[in-house]
């Protein structure tokens, strides 16, 4: 068999690529050229891969499943958001495959029947005197895992119950501790709220990731003020 010409397509751009002559292998869910030389394709042309071990990057932070919530003054910094389309192709890539496609937290694969998906998920550190929100680690996670994590996110989209059974399930506590791990949880979320955070994102950047400027400290607070404003009526 040919070798693959492998390609970096970002998922806006997949029928672009695909227009100009890119196909996808499933195996790999990864799109490549069929043959050397196609000009319309050299846009997407790989990229050196992504090291396992980001430089600085701390595999044990964050580990297992646990209600992580990002202050409202810090919405809109995931790092999907923060990197350049064809560079978050490149990271997902390697979360899911150093993570052996499987969820970190609760050791879950994909399975397309129940859309359970696989998903990339920042671990962050706050440094309360510096006012500075550190990205420690990337972790691979299930959708329900992703979901329980964003617990906030699951109450406004309904499906509180769904992601404390999720919780409960993973780590094996009882109701009443579930539910006092989700009290902290937001108590800390609100405290963390009302400071204005500046991101940290070296981990990235010393890996040779393209970052895509985020909204500004001050309009990301701004924006979610208005959305809390929009979730309370």
């Amino acid at each position: 068999m040919t070798e693959r010409i492998w390609l970096d397509v970002p998922f806006p751009e997949k029928d672009e690529a695909k227009a100009a002559g890119a196909r996808w292998d499933p195996a790999a869910r990864r799109w490549y050229a069929p043959r050397s030389g196609i000009a319309a394709l050299e846009r997407w042309a790989a990229l050196p891969e992504v090291p396992d071990l980001l430089p600085g990057e701390d595999r044990s932070f964050g580990s297992g499943l646990f209600v992580d919530l990002v202050p409202s003054s810090c919405w809109f910094t995931n790092v999907r958001s923060c990197v350049v389309p064809r560079d978050w192709e490149r990271l997902r890539r390697m979360i899911l495959g150093r993570a052996g496609h499987r969820c970190e937290a609760c050791g879950q694969g994909e399975d397309r029947t129940s859309r359970r998906w696989l998903e990339a998920h920042e671990r962050w550190s706050y440094d309360e005197g510096r006012r500075v929100q550190a990205l420690r680690r990337l972790i691979c996670l299930c959708t329900p895992c992703h979901t329980t994590t964003h617990f906030g996110l699951a109450e406004v989209r309904g499906l509180r119950q769904a992601a404390l059974a999720q919780l409960r399930q993973v780590t094996g506590m009882s109701p009443a501790e579930a539910e006092a791990h989700v009290a902290e949880a937001f108590a800390v979320w609100r405290q963390r709220s009302q400071v204005v955070w500046e991101l940290d994102l070296s981990i990235l950047t010393t890996a040779g990731i393209t970052l895509a400027p985020p909204p500004g400290a001050r309009e990301r607070a701004v924006i979610a003020e208005r959305t809390l404003d929009h979730q309370r009526r």
